[in-house]
Parts: C-alpha cells; structure tokens; sequence
C-alpha cells in the first residue's frame, strides 16, 4: 500500500514539474512579439536575424521527437512543449519571411526547407535502422546537443553584462522564465530517470543562476534606462 502511494505521488510530481515547465515555457516562446510588432509597424525586418527562429525551430522538432512514444517512454510532455514551441517558429518564420528584402526571403526559405529535410531524415533514420532502446539513445544524444547548444547561446549576453556592466541586453523576465523552465524539466527529467532531459536543463539551471545573479549585481548599476534588447532563447 504505502509503495502504491510512494509510486502515485512520485508519478503526480513528474507530471506537475513537466506542466510547470510547459507553463514556463511559454514566457519564452512570446519574447519574441515585441520585435515582431515593430516589424509589422515598420514593415520590415530591419537588422534583425531570422536565424534564432531557424535553429529554435529545428531544436523543437527534435526535442518533440524525442519525448514522443515512438522513441522514449513517458516523455508526452516534452512532446507537448515543443510542438507548441515550433509552431510559435512557424509563425515568426513566416512573419520574418514575409516582410523580408528578396535575398533573406530566399535564404530564410532554403533555411526552413533544410530543418524539414534534416528532421524528416533523423526521423526515419531513427525508425529504420534503430531498435527502440539504441533509438531513444541516438535521438537522445542529438536532442541534448541540441539542448545544450540552446542553453549556451546566452553565454554571449553574459559576457557582454560583465563588460558593459549593465542589464540593458539582458531582460529579467526573459532570463526568470528560462531559468524556471529549465528547473522545472531538470525535475522532471530526474523523476523519469532521463539524463537526455536532466542533464542538458541542470546546465540551464546553472545559467540561469548565472543571469539572475549578475542581474541582480548590475541592476543598480545601470546608468541609462533603455529598452531592452529581445533576444530569442527559445
């Protein structure tokens, strides 16, 4: 009796980290609208990169790959975030493509026709030639590169904080959502024993601590109140 409780409470405390990270999640998937309306108002995407939409893109495709049951077990809400994650890309892509100059139109187009290329092919690759156990270890092992190499992609704004010793590229709320969501999977990831979902979120835990703390440190010292750079993460 008390091993059927131990096991029913364990099962409800996954799944509640894995809604908390959906839920966290989306504070990330939106930080993007504000560049986005001044594109629409100004109609055009300026100097902004489409590129962080790409390569956001393809990570959800993967990720949502991986916590699907064709490959791992019990993982739906890793599935669930990122396919609301990709469609949130889709949507800016779209947008991006649709107000860009020719040569961005053109290149973003051959960018987005690659992501589907490379994910259908890592797909059926993963179907056809892996069993199921050495199958959720090969998209595993992509899925947390993948991962990884998004949790990474702040380091450049963090070292840009150091050197200017102002927040003013780094937005607060951006950097809490990231760090929240990434805890909140790390969680979830230990309690579904899945070092492809634990591992890469605890080094976003790491960085996020990171964000927090030098923001804290430097908001003070800011010396001009600007409005803040939106940086994709997600």
């Amino acid at each position: 009796m008390v091993s059927s409780l131990a096991i029913v409470a364990y099962s409800v405390f996954k799944d509640a980290a894995g809604v908390a990270g959906n839920i966290f999640a989306f504070g990330l998937f939106v930080s993007p609208i504000p560049t986005f309306r001044r594109i629409l108002r100004n109609g055009s995407t300026e100097e902004f990169s489409g590129l962080p939409y790409i390569y956001t893109l393809l990570n959800c495709l993967i990720c949502a790959w991986y916590g699907s049951p064709f490959v791992s077990v019990d993982n739906i809400l890793l599935t669930t975030v990122n396919t609301i994650g990709a469609i949130f890309q889709l949507v800016y892509i779209t947008l991006f493509i649709t107000y860009a100059d020719p040569e961005r139109k053109m290149k973003m187009l051959g960018l987005l026709a690659a992501v589907f290329v490379s994910f259908a092919t890592l797909a059926i690759l993963s179907l056809e030639v892996f069993e199921f156990s050495s199958r959720q270890i090969f998209v595993g092992l992509i899925s947390c590169a993948s991962l990884i190499s998004m949790f990474a992609s702040p380091l450049f704004i963090i070292r840009l904080v150091i050197r200017t010793k102002s927040v003013e590229y780094m937005p607060f709320y951006l950097s809490l959502s990231s760090f929240l969501m990434s805890m909140s999977f790390c969680a979830y990831g230990m309690f579904n024993w899945d070092a492809f979902v634990y591992v890469p979120n605890g080094i976003g835990v790491f960085l996020g601590i990171t964000q927090l703390g030098l923001y804290s440190y430097y908001s003070n010292k800011s010396s001009e109140d600007r409005e803040p750079l939106i940086v994709s993460y997600s």
